[in-house]
């Protein structure tokens, strides 16, 4: 028996955007198991599998059939995708040329394991990260590396800087896809991207300011002011920005610290030292992976009080997005830190959206979680934290 996969909207899509899963053309009540696999750019496989029951009329629907056992269980429209897992421990998936898409094949097997039977049915969905009409640009101003995304239209639009954080690089599919969402958003790179710096050592403040120059100059751009979106060690880099930078709107940050970390950070004839550590006091987890919660310093303490960042200082509002199983961060004690920072001079205190179950990376709807990889700088395997289907509905 043949069996017909159908995907709304069909073909192609944006990566954010949900699709739904059908099935026809089995027997009713029949067994079933779906996957589905994607190779990224490397050749690496990453691969998600359910298991199945027809309805009395020989369909089935994602969106209404709960799934059994496999990678997830339960109604999960999605759980093909965010349930991904690699086929190679401690690798992450991150889309590196948001310029192709991801193709998801899926599969429909007779049965369920160990019975599982032969294929009976197969498609393909590729799923992008540019919008219709969405311009990418690369920027290479001065000393500035980024790449500007801007949405269809004539604008102007409003106006984001995107950063990630100590894995270094320019990392480009959120800024993609909030440019589908009608946002101008630079994707802006600090260290081990062509000629900037290797090493996170010295932080001149001087160059995330002329990138918002570039912003607020572009004519794209709807002035007078843009928002910051910054992630891990790119979260304390906005706040620093917000702090001491002219033209900035808001500021979201995800599991962040209200410190500076890792490297000083200089500006005009001020200097910032990063927030100390203790590299001892790492532990490891029973799988041999380096979790790092508890080498941070706490900056409240006396000694490490000139690594705060003044927040008070900033102009506009401040959102942060908390994991509560963040295993790098200390973030929900860091936001609320700046909360009651904030408070004590009088401004108004951060929105903070907590996400239990929540590990460091929260990406994109529907990336994968990553519970652990092999750091970018450290070159070791780092545990994130997190657990699958809580992380999903961050991401949402």
């Amino acid at each position: 028996m043949a069996a017909t996969v159908t995907l709304e909207p069909a073909g192609r899509c944006r990566w954010d955007e949900p699709v739904r899963i059908a099935v026809r053309g089995l027997a009713p009540g029949q067994p079933v198991t779906l996957s589905a696999s994607l190779r990224d750019e490397k050749g690496a496989l990453f691969r998600a599998h359910a298991r199945y029951c027809a309805d009395a009329h020989g369909q089935l629907d994602l969106e209404r059939a709960p799934a059994l056992g496999g990678s997830f269980t339960g109604l999960e429209p999605m759980g093909l995708l965010w349930a991904l897992e690699p086929e190679k421990p401690l690798l992450r998936l991150v889309k590196r040329d948001v310029q192709t898409p991801f193709a998801v094949e899926l599969e429909v097997i007779d049965g369920h394991d160990p019975e599982a039977g032969g294929l009976l049915g197969r498609a393909v969905h590729e799923r992008d990260f540019l919008a219709p009409g969405v311009r990418r640009e690369p920027v290479r101003m001065g000393r500035v590396r980024a790449t500007l995304f801007l949405p269809a239209g004539t604008g102007p639009f409003p106006g984001i800087l995107d950063l990630f954080g100590s894995g270094g690089g320019l990392c480009e599919y959120r800024a993609s896809l909030l440019a589908g969402h009608g946002f101008a958003v630079l994707a802006l790179a600090y260290f081990r991207f062509e000629d900037l710096p290797e090493y996170l050592n010295n932080m001149c403040l001087e160059y995330f300011e002329e990138a918002v120059d570039f912003m607020l100059q572009h004519p794209k751009v709807k002035g007078p002011s843009v928002g910051l979106l910054g992630f891990s060690k790119g979260g304390d880099l906005c706040l620093s920005m917000a702090s001491f930078l002219k033209g900035i709107t808001a500021t979201v940050v995800i599991n962040a610290c209200v410190a500076n970390t890792i490297a000083p950070l200089h500006y005009k004839d001020m200097i910032i030292p990063n927030l100390s550590s203790d590299p001892g006091k790492y532990k490891i987890t029973e799988s041999g992976l380096l979790n790092l919660v508890d080498i941070w310093n706490d900056p409240m303490e006396k000694p490490n009080h000139r690594s705060l960042i003044p927040l008070e200082k900033a102009q506009g509002p401040f959102l942060f997005i908390v994991g509560m199983d963040d295993h790098n961060w200390k973030s929900e004690f860091y936001a609320q830190i700046a909360s009651e920072r904030l408070q004590a001079h009088g401004k108004d205190r951060p929105q903070i959206i907590y996400y239990p179950g929540t590990g460091h990376c929260i990406d994109p709807p529907y990336f994968p979680l990553c519970r652990a990889s092999v750091h970018a700088v450290l070159d070791q395997p780092v545990f994130y934290g997190g657990e699958p289907k809580a992380h999903s509905r961050a991401q949402s």
